[in-house]
């Protein structure tokens, strides 16, 4: 991923139209990294992505209801997003 911003990942690699839900995973307000998973709004596995050294994820995903779920060393978090058709949706987890 390209430079960061506050709130996450810099929005100049997201394409036009994608439906994208992106975002970083912090701990005492410092990068954590490990992995961020995407469950759909049943709770069912869709993917997984490693976070980048800065904490930051990003997933291109369908418009709806999903959970972003946070797994690192020492912990894990949860937070429910609706993301909107062709609309970037930013994420902050802390840990």
């Amino acid at each position: 991923m390209c430079g960061a911003k506050a709130g996450g990942p810099d929005a100049s690699g997201v394409t036009a139209g994608e439906t994208t839900i992106q975002g970083s995973v912090t701990r005492d307000g410092e990068p954590v990294t490990g992995y961020v998973r995407l469950l759909d709004a049943t709770g069912e596995f869709t993917a997984e992505v490693p976070t980048s050294a800065t904490g930051q994820f990003r997933f291109y995903a369908a418009e709806g209801s999903w959970t972003v779920r946070a797994l690192v060393p020492g912990g894990t978090a949860d937070r429910s997003v609706v993301a909107q058709r062709g609309g970037l949706t930013e994420v902050s987890i802390a840990v």
